[in-house]
C-alpha cells in the first residue's frame, strides 16, 4: 500500500529517531536516511517533505557533513532543525558562528512574523534548545519568524523556495507546542492528509508476506518479549501452520510468565513448541557469579538449545526476527549516528539452518507501532504492554550465583511488588518496576525467633527514553504494604530496601 512519505535525513542528532516517531505519530509514514543518499533514491520515493536532524557539527567548517544541494530542487517543503537549520543557513549565504552565549534547555521563544509555520502557536511558549553555534544573520530572501534573548534566528524561513528552519528541537515534549509546529509543517505546508496507520499496515502487511512466503516454511525463536510475540501473532495470521515457534523456557522469567506466553501462542494456528531448559540453564549457571559471564552463559545455551530443536525440524526455508526500525537505525543501516550496536534478535544465526532468507515483518516499525499492531492482533493487554525485561532474565537479577531457590524466591517477591502496584493504581506512571535479591544477608527477628535472610531491593522508575531515568515517587504506604507481604509470605527474605537512585549515574538495571 503506498502512503504519502516523508524523509528525514540524519546528520548525526540523537534525536532522528524521535523526530520519524513524530511525524508517525501524527499519522504520517516517514523513514530515515543518512545524509550521503543519492538524490536520485531521494526523488523515486517521492516524498511530500523532507526534514533535516540536528547534528553534532559546526556547519561552516569544511569537514562539516552537508546535504546534496540539489535537494533544494526538488521542489518539496524542508525543515531543518538545529543543525539542519544551521546548515541551511550556511550554504545558503547567511552567517552561522559560535553564539556569544550558548542555549540549553528550556528557553522561552517568540514569535515575530505571520507564518503558516506557527499557526495556532502562542506568540511566547517554551521550546528546547541545545546549541553552541547559532545563525546570527539569515540568507537573502529569508525572513526571521521566531527568536529568543540569546538567539536571533530561533526560526526563519523562505516560502518560495519551500525552506523553513528551527533552531530548537520540535520533536521533544519538553517543547510546548511542538507537535502542533511539525502538523503545521506536515499538513498544511506539506499537504499531507494523514493515511499511515496500524489498520492499513496490518492488511498490506498480510498480503505482502503471503505473496513472499507463498507455501514454505518459517521458524522463529520465541523469547515471549513483545516484539517477537507481535511478529509471530503478524505471521501467524499470514501463514498459519508454515510457523513454526520454538519458545525455549529457559526458567529466568518472571513468575508463571513461561505458562502465559505458552497459553497465548498453544491457541494460535502455528506449530508452537516449548522448550522447558530450565535444568540446562541452572547447571551453566552453577558457580558463575560475575555478570557479564552470566550474561555469556545464557546467551550461548539459548542457542544451544535452539540450534538442537531447528535441527529436529529439518529444512526451514526463512528464519523470522522481530527486528524493528531502532535496530536497523541503530545497526547504522538507516542513518548517519555512529554505530551503537548490532542487533541480532535470535542471539546469533544457528550456522546449520537451512533457510534461503530471512523475514523481519516489523522492521519498519517503532516500538509503539509495534504495540498498537499487537492489540490489533488480538495479543493480551499484559503481553503487549509488557515492560522491558533483560534477555537473561531473572539471571541477572539475582546476584551472585544463580540457583532454582533464589529465583523462586525472587519470581514471588517480584509479583507481590508489582502486584501491589497494580492494586493501588501506581502502575501506569511508571515504565519500569522490579525486585532484585541481593547478596546481602541481614538479621531479623520474626516472632521470638532470630533470622538471617536475604536484602530484597525495589528498583521503580519513569523515564521518556531509557537513556535517562529517574527514581519513582512511590507513596509509603504503598511502599509498607509490600514490604509487609513480602516479609510475611517469604520467610527467606528478611529485609526490603527501595532504591532512590537515578540513572545516570546508576543504570536501571542492577548488573
Amino acid at each position: 500500500m503506498k502512503h504519502q512519505l516523508i524523509y528525514v535525513i540524519d546528520f548525526g542528532g540523537q534525536y532522528n529517531q524521535l523526530i520519524a516517531r513524530r511525524v508517525r505519530d501524527l499519522g504520517v509514514y516517514c523513514e530515515v536516511l543518512p545524509h550521503t543518499a543519492p538524490v536520485e533514491q531521494i526523488r523515486a520515493g517521492n516524498p511530500s517533505g523532507i526534514i533535516f536532524t540536528g547534528g553534532p557539527n559546526s556547519a561552516y567548517l569544511p569537514d562539516s557533513p552537508q546535504c546534496d544541494p540539489a535537494l533544494y530542487q526538488l521542489g518539496v517543503p524542508i525543515l531543518g532543525i538545529c543543525y539542519g537549520a544551521q546548515m541551511m543557513a550556511h550554504m545558503f549565504g547567511g552567517k552561522v558562528e559560535a553564539a556569544p552565549v550558548g542555549e540549553f534547555g528550556k528557553t522561552v521563544c517568540k514569535v515575530v512574523g505571520e507564518t503558516p509555520f506557527f499557526a495556532g502557536i502562542q506568540q511566547e511558549s517554551v521550546v528546547w534548545m541545545s546549541h553552541v553555534d547559532y545563525i546570527s544573520q539569515p540568507p537573502a530572501g529569508f525572513s526571521v519568524t521566531a527568536v529568543t534573548d540569546n538567539c536571533p534566528v530561533a526560526a526563519m524561513e523562505c516560502p518560495e523556495k519551500k525552506l523553513y528552519a528551527v533552531q530548537f528541537h520540535l520533536e521533544v515534549n519538553h517543547t510546548q507546542q511542538g507537535s502542533e509546529m511539525l502538523h503545521n509543517f506536515l499538513f498544511d505546508i506539506c499537504g499531507c492528509v494523514g493515511d499511515w496507520n496500524m489498520e492499513n499496515y496490518l492488511d498490506s502487511e498480510i498480503a505482502r508476506l503471503k505473496e513472499r512466503i507463498g507455501g514454505k516454511k518459517v521458524l522463529l525463536a520465541l523469547s515471549g518479549g513483545v516484539d517477537s510475540s507481535v511478529c509471530a501473532a503478524l505471521l501467524s495470521r499470514a501463514i498459519g501452520k508454515q510457523l513454526t515457534c520454538i519458545f525455549v523456557d529457559h526458567g529466568l522469567m518472571r513468575y508463571k510468565e513461561g505458562d502465559a506466553i505458552e497459553e497465548t501462542f498453544g491457541k494460535m494456528d502455528v506449530n508452537f513448541k516449548r522448550v522447558n531448559a530450565q535444568a540446562r540453564f541452572f547447571g551453566k549457571l552453577a558457580g558463575v557469579t560475575e555478570p557479564e559471564a552470566k550474561r555469556k552463559a545464557i546467551g550461548e545455551e539459548f542457542i544451544r538449545v535452539f540450534e538442537e530443536e531447528a535441527k529436529a525440524i529439518g529444512k526451514v526455508d526463512f528464519l523470522a526476527q522481530g527486528t524493528i526500525y531502532p535496530d536497523v537505525v541503530e545497526s547504522g543501516l538507516g542513518g548517519e549516528s555512529a554505530v551503537i550496536k548490532s542487533h541480532h534478535n535470535v542471539g546469533g544465526l544457528p550456522e546449520h539452518v537451512d533457510f534461503e532468507d530471512i523475514v523481519e515483518p516489523l522492521n519498519m516499525l517503532f516500538k509503539d507501532e509495534v504495540r498498537r499492531l499487537g492489540i490489533l492482533l488480538g495479543l493480551p493487554k499484559e503481553m503487549v504492554w509488557r515492560q522491558p525485561f533483560p534477555g537473561p532474565g531473572l539471571g541477572i537479577r539475582v546476584m551472585g550465583e544463580v540457583t532454582p531457590e533464589k529465583v523462586d524466591l525472587l519470581q514471588k517477591a517480584d509479583f507481590i511488588f508489582r502486584e501491589e502496584l497494580d492494586k493501588a493504581g501506581e502502575s501506569g506512571s511508571l515504565s519500569q518496576c522490579f525486585a532484585v535479591l541481593t547478596e546481602q544477608r541481614t538479621v531479623g527477628v520474626v516472632g521470638d525467633f532470630r533470622t538471617y535472610g536475604y536484602t530484597l531491593a525495589l528498583r521503580a522508575v519513569t523515564t521518556d527514553d531509557f537513556m535517562t531515568a529517574d527514581f519513582a515517587r512511590i507513596p509509603y504506604d504503598v511502599l509498607e504494604k509490600i514490604s509487609t507481604r513480602i516479609i510475611g509470605e517469604l520467610p527467606g527474605i528478611g529485609r526490603i530496601v527501595y532504591d532512590v537512585t537515578t540513572k545516570p549515574p546508576a543504570t536501571i538495571e542492577w548488573e
